[in-house]
């Protein structure tokens, strides 16, 4: 039996979803503005995503950005599928505190954790430096910063994927004659790969965004897109960086539609 929404709750929804997208959907529609300042609407122009290109602070910006991408989804793809797999794979004495913790990044507000990573860089440059050595904020300690967020998210993603499966799974593979490292790569590794794609696609996607924990790890001559934008718009708001903004929006909207096409359950299974 099919039961039918109430019209007002189904309206208030199409008011939250219009309160969520539609300055989104403002932003994107005045990247192909016509007009170089202000919001009146002086025609339609795909010019301003050529001029973006043709700028030499957003090039360098677009490149720190998927360099930091990519290796710390690499980075936090490693370790947080082998954490996923120790919370899966064996009885630990103390599992919810271990699973509280990799909760608390995700829930800690950005500014908090963009804090303690500065203070905790400074730190580390004062002990360094009574050895004679030091380092300047920049793309080391950006890339170190993600990590530490990204992998909370593989992690409790490659957990979900595989938490409606039992460890007699594996279990039964031994007793058939695998050896532990083919009931590995051919009965576990399987059933968690579309979690670790999901959890490393989030964690590109989060790296892409990210401004706050980059805008207080990173250096005075090291920037990445966000940080880019949030440095222009204090100039005021033009449609590049508005054309800027919408391919970051588009990429962010693939890759969480891949990710979760990739946690959909499959009728198979």
């Amino acid at each position: 039996m099919i039961r039918r929404t109430h019209p007002a709750l189904s309206a208030w929804a199409w008011l939250v979803y219009a309160f969520l997208y539609l300055p989104i959907m403002v932003l994107v529609v005045f990247s192909f503005n016509d007009s170089r300042f202000g919001a009146t609407w002086a025609g339609f122009t795909t010019k301003w995503y050529g001029v973006l290109f043709a700028r030499a602070d957003v090039r360098e910006a677009l490149a720190h950005t998927l360099e930091i991408a990519l290796l710390s989804t690499l980075v936090s793809t490693v370790l947080g599928t082998l954490v996923g797999l120790g919370l899966w794979r064996y009885t630990l004495r103390f599992r919810t505190a271990l699973t509280g913790l990799l909760v608390l990044p995700i829930v800690v507000p950005d500014v908090v954790m963009g804090v303690s990573l500065l203070m905790f860089y400074s730190f580390v440059r004062q002990g360094l430096e009574r050895l004679g050595w030091t380092f300047d904020n920049g793309f080391w300690t950006v890339l170190l910063a993600h990590v530490t967020f990204q992998i909370s998210y593989v992690a409790l993603t490659v957990r979900s994927r595989l938490a409606g499966y039992g460890p007699e799974l594996e279990e039964a593979a031994r007793d058939l004659g695998a050896t532990g490292l083919q009931s590995f790569t051919q009965v576990v590794l399987p059933l968690a790969l579309p979690g670790v794609l999901a959890g490393a696609l989030l964690a590109f996607t989060l790296s892409l965004d990210d401004f706050v924990v980059t805008y207080f790890a990173s250096g005075s001559g090291f920037s990445t897109l966000p940080v880019l934008i949030y440095t222009n718009v204090k100039r005021g708001v033009t449609p590049d960086i508005n054309a800027l903004s919408a391919l970051l929006v588009l990429v962010t909207v693939v890759a969480i539609v891949a990710a979760n096409a990739l946690l959909r359950p499959r009728r198979d299974t």
